[in-house]
């Protein structure tokens, strides 16, 4: 129970572009927060996520990475190398699922940086060479050095934004400030309560293709929530919508029942990259994965109008 000695908390709000989307900042802090200093040091933490790990700034570390020969270690930036090493851990936990390899397979079918028509064709001539990242990339984590021993188009869509959310969270962490709730886009990462007791509510969009509105509200108490679905991006080839969401072991876009999937996770770089991994595995084989790691998880199930949801609290169907 706060007492009248203590200083009244106060709310705050800052927001930016990042990623090709936008950053938010919600806290609560006593007295007057320097907001110019605070604004200043949560633009520098996402700004260097895009910079190091973007395929849609060329100049960034990871095009760098991209376009280095093969057999050569190549230094990387602490965050690069820790993300990468995240990246290969989900991909050996989920079977494959994830797999940060897709970079050239995302361009195929036209969600790439170079924003070409998309094309089956010429992504099932680069499918006969794929090369999953957990067989052709090697993360030195102690001396933040990456050599690939194979020819490899990274894309880090699936898991870098959960990344970015995270060091808006540490940021904000470094400031001693103790409630607050950060995200891009709608990966979103709390800390505490609010002053009121109350947990973090946010918004879970309805997996409907071109309309944005709410079909849910989750409550978040230290924790965060990441979620990969179909309705956001798609192109769509002779009547069938495609969604941007690769499945490496088919080398073309995810088929399945799933619309949407929502991670719980301490970390949201996790969140991220298991919302993915599950949503390539499907409403049968992801399923029956939360449930064996005792995962959060909502899935959305797309049955021709109708959704239908799957809630697992600890691996359990609530």
């Amino acid at each position: 129970m706060k007492t009248s000695s203590e200083p009244a908390l106060r709310r705050y709000s800052l927001h930016g572009e990042t990623m090709g989307s936008r950053y938010t900042a919600v806290f609560y802090a006593a007295g007057q927060a320097d907001l110019a200093a605070i604004g200043a040091s949560l633009y520098a933490a996402v700004d260097r996520v895009d910079r190091q790990m973007s395929t849609w700034n060329f100049a960034s570390d990871l095009c760098r990475l991209n376009a280095a020969p093969e057999n050569t270690w190549i230094p990387v930036p602490q965050e690069l190398a820790q993300v990468l090493a995240a990246g290969l851990q989900v991909s050996g936990e989920s079977g494959g699922a994830f797999d940060m390899a897709v970079g050239q397979l995302v361009e195929d079918w036209g969600f790439g940086p170079s924003q070409c028509a998309p094309s089956p064709q010429i992504a099932a001539r680069h499918g006969k060479t794929y090369c999953p990242a957990a067989e052709a990339l090697e993360v030195d984590l102690a001396a933040l050095q990456v050599r690939k021993r194979a020819p490899l188009t990274l894309d880090l869509s699936g898991i870098a934004k959960g990344f970015g959310v995270d060091q808006l969270a540490h940021c904000l962490d470094g400031w001693s400030i103790a409630s607050y709730l950060v995200g891009i886009d709608g990966e979103m990462r709390a800390r505490s309560t609010r002053p009121d007791g109350q947990a973090w509510s946010v918004a879970i969009e309805k997996p409907t293709h071109g309309i944005r509105e709410i079909g849910g509200v989750m409550e978040l108490h230290d924790v965060a929530i990441a979620t990969s679905g179909d309705y956001r991006r798609w192109v769509e080839i002779d009547g069938t919508r495609h969604a941007h969401t690769m499945h490496p072991a088919l080398h073309q876009p995810v088929a399945n029942r799933l619309a949407a999937v929502s991670v719980l996770s301490p970390s949201c770089m996790l969140a991220d990259a298991w919302a993915t991994a599950l949503m390539v595995l499907g409403e049968i084989d992801g399923v029956a994965l939360a449930m064996k790691r005792g995962m959060d998880v909502l899935f959305v199930l797309r049955h021709g109008t109708l959704l239908e949801e799957i809630l697992l609290i600890d691996g359990k169907m609530v």
